[in-house]
């Protein structure tokens, strides 16, 4: 294999980096801009924009990959949809250009997605059940999806998943895993919505998921999430026993009292059960992994 991964940067990305030089794999790490991962070597970077389609067609052409791994997204959701030119333009329109420069030249594709884009009023989520997207971002994505599920073309996969978390170098953001340890850490009073519920991901476990796809040249959709769905203030109030702190000063509250500009799906969460079957994939525990922060 000899895989390009967008987004290196980030905290999938950098994971990705990361088991590809354990597993010695061949690969090219992109992000725009500089690299920001001081355990990815030079050599294995190159700056490129999703959005250029030249710098997309000389990456291609100079690494000649069999796979590319597309993390790269603008991902804050609320973000999204106050700024939803801009998102369809990273999101949508970067998707296609990366797809059929792909497709000419016979690299399997790889689409990172999300439990957005179902409406969250059943959890749960195969891989067969209907999208419902609530926010911009959400449908910013099912439209990346659709170009590849409506296309003459199979070589492709899309990962959805939930609630990354993990530790990196010099990330642009943070997540709520981190922040909560942070912030039980200093005693913060913390008041947290009830009403979401969600299966907090490992981000070593997607990346392992990202690369069995492509070492077993699987096709379709994989939903890859950690094992337990659970309410935002539940996983706030396991990370604070976890780690002894206290969890006194946490309060809950509802969504509805959030103001927030992009709206939620209430309740999410994977089946795993293609995921175990046709990748062995076993996730890690919420406790399992806290330690390793």
């Amino acid at each position: 294999m000899r895989i390009l991964i967008t987004g290196s940067n980030g905290l999938l990305g950098q994971k990705l980096v990361a088991q590809c030089l354990t597993n010695r794999h061949s690969f090219l790490a992109t992000s725009k801009g500089v690299n920001r991962n001081p355990e990815c070597p030079t050599a294995n970077y190159t700056s490129m924009d999703i959005c250029d389609v030249h710098e997309i067609e000389t990456v291609l052409t100079n690494f000649q990959p069999t796979h590319v791994i597309h993390t790269a997204a603008l991902t804050n959701v609320d973000y999204c949809e106050l700024n939803a030119e801009e998102c369809h333009e990273v999101n949508v329109l970067a998707v296609d250009k990366l797809w059929k420069s792909c497709r000419q030249r016979n690299i399997h594709f790889q689409l990172l997605s999300t439990d957005f884009v179902f409406d969250g009023t059943k959890g749960n989520y195969t891989e067969s059940d209907s999208v419902g997207p609530l926010s911009i971002y959400a449908s910013s994505k099912v439209d990346a999806e659709q170009l590849l599920l409506h296309n003459d073309s199979d070589d492709w996969s899309i990962v959805r998943t939930i609630i990354v978390y993990g530790d990196g170098h010099n990330l642009s953001r943070s997540n709520i895993i981190l922040w909560a340890k942070e912030a039980l850490a200093e005693g913060k009073e913390l008041s947290i919505v009830d009403d979401q519920f969600r299966a907090p991901t490992w981000a070593d476990d997607l990346a392992w998921a990202c690369l069995e796809i492509c070492r077993r040249s699987k096709k379709g959709i994989y939903h890859i999430c950690g094992p337990e769905t659970m309410s935002v203030f539940e996983i706030v109030k396991r990370i604070g026993a976890h780690f002894g702190f206290s969890t006194e000063r946490i309060s809950k509250s509802s969504s509805a009292t959030l103001n927030q500009p992009a709206k939620r799906p209430p309740k999410t969460g994977f089946d795993l059960s293609k995921a175990r079957n046709e990748l062995g994939y076993n996730p890690k525990t919420l406790e399992s992994t806290l330690d390793l922060l």
